[in-house]
């Protein structure tokens, strides 16, 4: 699998999701199992499927977890420059069709929140602007057609 890139922010979150899940959830899930067990027939036991179904569910989310964890790296945002767009950049953008401006932040796929302006690192219009500068207009292929957009600003 290839590296997983982060903020050190990124990385101390995936790590409170992982004991969330494992210290709450997980005996949340074995206790519905003990109760539903507790009822009696297991064969018809609709409570104790839907128990066991939800901590086969759970376990396979802390494996994913705990795997984008093995595979983290973390960046070192000191190193990071504002002379061109790469990871962690934060970018002022305008569309030149309609004069829109957006404001992105370049981050990894676990960190990309659309409602928060963070877009993933492997999404078309983030590919398009990684290594350009301020003032470049860059055409972006996107389902609805062509995008043009100039970079207005460069931030970390």
């Amino acid at each position: 699998m290839a590296y997983v890139y982060m903020t050190e922010d990124g990385y101390k979150k995936l790590i409170e999701q992982i004991k969330q899940l494992e210290s709450v959830e997980r005996p949340r899930i074995s206790a519905q199992i003990a109760e539903a067990r507790d009822k009696g027939d297991l064969s018809e036991n609709a409570e104790y499927d839907a128990a066991k179904e939800a901590q086969g569910m759970l376990e396979m989310k802390i494996a994913q977890l705990k795997d984008t964890l093995a595979n983290a790296k973390v960046i070192d945002e000191t190193k990071i420059s504002g002379d061109s767009i790469q990871i962690l950049s934060k970018v002022k953008v305008k569309n030149q069709k309609n004069g829109m401006v957006m404001n992105y932040s370049l981050v990894s796929e676990s960190e990309a929140n659309l409602k928060e302006g963070k877009i993933a690192i492997s999404t078309p219009i983030a590919k398009a602007l990684l290594g350009h500068k301020v003032g470049d207009v860059v055409e972006i292929k996107i389902p609805a057609g062509i995008l043009h957009l100039e970079v207005m600003e460069i931030s970390i």
